[in-house]
């Protein structure tokens, strides 16, 4: 096939021989994919991304190449040769270059269409999100995995809907990669307060107000740090709404989101951990209230720097996809489920013991906790260990995998790391606000009054529990007799590090 003289010259040929081998390569992947079903993250970044700007790359040296030949022909052969290529038509060698031109182009658009789509999608997978940078995002990925927004794609919570913000995420992204591939990222990874979407938003999308129900039954079974891992229960009615659903927002936990109130705080510190100054403004009355901390009264350069916030979902559900769960609650958990058998004496404590200490790597917590347990039974039980053995070793094998789902040592990842202020044990979470220290200037107080949010219906033993009513609530009892400290001191004094 004759074309133009200018086609022939090294740059163009090397730019149609790149083309081609990645348009072959990726047409070879796609169907590789397609045939025996493969989703790899990484796969799909070669497909979509990597090849095609390959493929680009040299498409872009072929127009090049001709006009640098084009160049060359003017000033050595052919002085009298037009600045411009002439498009001749009944030229064959040009009708034969425009017709590759034409037919190369509708190639080319579709092929690009259908993988610009594809890209896009692949950029929005939980896939890309959780597995490409697999050190880095294995934390937060693997606790997504086991939350209850595992179905949930990741945009849509970090993104949500809209162009601006899919635009801003992309920005993000471009300096998530750089500070991936030169290790500029702090560990553990800080949460961006301040660069979130508001939640009304993203989280009702799916929860709206209407949606809530009136209240909860959270049953919780604990297992204390004893020989015979004694379990203590306690029923909790959580009051996230109203008695009575028609009540809607007005009443229980979140009224704090009610469309007719707004509920605003200033925190001096950027993890708005430390909250200083609340007001509550009732939206239909103009009625409202200042409430300052009467422990450490913010300046007013506090609240000039600290910007008041409007509460929303994120402030106390901030953990919603990214749990990471306190040694005593995955390994409760896990002895709720069976997998780590009651009857193991002191297992609890064993394991409490061990996992106490922050350690440097994954392996280094799985080696101290299969030495540290099996030398305990061996030395402290040794007829018991003989007789039990694979009893405590499916223990070992489900505390380790309990671990790998809460603790990321290599990432300094673990629940002390991001705390979950829903609730009150491991972070003040609560008590940032009803702490009791809160009031206005007419003696208006924010209570820590526990039955504001929940009332106990049932606590103890199974054997010798506690009940009452749901209409009625028990006084709290502290498995281990601390002498009512816990009716003056936040919960997290101790349960932050209990075991420690």
């Amino acid at each position: 096939m004759k074309l133009p003289k200018s086609v022939y010259n090294w740059i163009t040929m090397i730019g149609v021989i790149i083309a081609l081998f990645n348009l072959v390569t990726i047409l070879f992947l796609v169907i590789v994919s397609v045939l025996f079903n493969l989703g790899s993250s990484y796969l799909g970044l070669f497909i979509y991304v990597i090849l095609p700007g390959f493929m680009l790359f040299g498409l872009i040296l072929i127009p090049i190449g001709m006009i640098r030949k084009h160049r060359q022909l003017k000033r050595i052969t052919e002085p009298e040769l037009k600045r411009l290529p002439v498009i001749d038509m009944n030229d064959r060698r040009t009708r034969n270059a425009f017709m590759i031109f034409f037919i190369g182009t509708i190639i080319f658009v579709f092929i690009s269409a259908s993988g610009t789509y594809e890209a896009y999608h692949f950029s929005e997978s939980v896939a890309f999100c959780g597995t490409l940078c697999h050190s880095v995002m294995h934390p937060e990925y693997t606790a997504y995995q086991n939350s209850p927004h595992a179905r949930v794609k990741c945009v849509e919570c970090h993104v949500g809907q809209g162009a601006s913000w899919y635009v801003k995420s992309k920005l993000s992204g471009l300096y998530q990669v750089y500070s991936v591939i030169f290790h500029k990222y702090e560990t553990p990874i800080p949460t961006p307060l301040n660069n979130l979407r508001p939640a009304r938003e993203t989280c009702e999308v799916c929860h709206w107000p209407q949606k809530f129900y009136s209240r909860k039954l959270r049953v919780q079974k604990n297992f204390l740090a004893d020989s015979a891992n004694s379990e203590w229960d306690i029923y909790l009615q959580m009051k996230i709404g109203p008695q009575f659903s028609a009540f809607g927002l007005k009443e229980g936990i979140h009224w704090h989101i009610n469309p007719d109130v707004k509920i605003e705080y200033v925190a001096d510190d950027e993890k708005r951990e430390n909250i200083v100054w609340v007001k509550y403004t009732n939206i239909k009355t103009g009625e409202s209230h200042v409430y300052m901390n009467e422990e450490s009264v913010p300046e007013d350069s506090t609240l000039k720097n600290y910007p008041a916030r409007v509460m929303d979902c994120i402030d106390c559900h901030n953990r919603p996809s990214h749990i990471y769960k306190a040694p005593q609650h995955f390994v409760d958990n896990i002895m709720v489920t069976g997998q780590v058998s009651k009857e193991i004496p002191f297992i609890k404590q064993t394991a409490m013991e061990i996992l106490k200490t922050a350690y440097g790597t994954t392996d280094s917590a799985y080696m101290a906790l299969e030495n540290g347990i099996t030398a305990f039974y061996k030395d402290t039980y040794p007829d018991y260990y003989a007789s039990n053995k694979p009893s405590i070793d499916g223990a070992i094998a489900a505390i380790k995998e309990a671990y790998s789902k809460n603790m990321f040592p290599e990432m300094n990842v673990s629940y002390d790391a991001y705390p979950d202020h829903i609730g009150h044990l491991e972070s003040r979470g609560c008590f940032r606000c009803h702490n009791d220290l809160f009031k206005t200037d007419k003696g208006r107080t924010i209570t820590r009054d526990c039955n504001l949010c929940h009332t106990i219906i049932a606590q103890g033993n199974p054997l010798t529990l506690q009940k009452v009513a749901v209409t009625d609530t028990l006084e709290f009892v502290h498995p281990i007799d601390i002498k009512g400290v816990w009716k003056t001191s936040d919960c997290s004094e101790c349960h932050n590090y209990l075991f420690q």
